[in-house]
């Protein structure tokens, strides 16, 4: 199932966030912006793409509107997520500060065999980690607790959850700006409502990856140092 382009390695963080931000079209804002649908994309599309802009999400998180895949399904939409950093804030510990991700809705109203159902939700999440927590052979194993947990605490029924975690490491050779290693984690996932309630699995999405970027549980302040 496709998840989604992985963004390649920049050679700083300054530049990173100003190309992904070219693609990834996120608005300000709690909640998700709603767009407007074509009167011709039938009527349960529309609104489950109605129902997952009524998340709400953390205010550390942008989220907007991007370009869906054109050939998964007869129809789809996605929404770009990404957690924003003060740029004068300290880098919190399990994070090196940059975490983004995709969730496209694929609606294909013949249903489909292997989806079980008619909708499905793919999902893609990719965070800068620490060297310490990148070496820990537990790392996919907890990062795929995440997303599970996160579905569960939103409560909403799904079926046929599936993916994969993958820990990587770029090292940095010659004449090339960044750290000597960098360590990022990718999320891919997919699953089927059993539902038409779509904002709870927007929002345990923005859950997961609030945790890929080290945030704090939403309403504990971070103590300066």
């Amino acid at each position: 199932m496709w998840c989604g382009p992985v963004a390649p390695c920049c050679h700083d963080r300054a530049a990173h966030r100003n190309r992904r931000a070219s693609r990834v079209r996120c608005v300000t804002g709690t909640n998700v912006r709603s767009v407007t649908t074509s009167p011709a994309e039938p009527a349960r599309f529309r609104s489950a793409v109605d129902a997952m802009n009524a998340a709400t999400v953390r205010p550390e998180i942008e989220v907007g509107p991007i370009r869906p895949p054109q050939r998964l399904a007869p129809y789809s939409y996605a929404l770009g997520a990404e957690v924003l950093h003060d740029e004068t804030e300290r880098v919190p510990e399990q994070s090196e500060g940059d975490a983004f991700g995709r969730l496209i809705l694929l609606y294909d109203p013949d249903g489909d065999e292997a989806w079980h159902g008619t909708t499905r939700l793919v999902s893609y999440i990719q965070a800068d980690v620490d060297e310490s927590l990148a070496a820990d052979s537990l790392l996919p194993e907890v990062a795929w607790s995440w997303l599970v947990d996160a579905l569960a605490a939103h409560g909403e029924p799904l079926t046929a959850l599936g993916g994969t975690v993958t820990s990587t490491t770029s090292v940095r050779f010659g004449d090339i700006a960044g750290p000597g290693r960098a360590h990022q984690l990718e999320l891919r996932a997919s699953w089927t409502p059993q539902s038409d309630v779509l904002a709870p699995h927007v929002e345990a999405f923005c859950d997961v990856l609030a945790y890929a970027a080290g945030l704090p549980p939403a309403g504990v302040a971070r103590l300066q140092r």
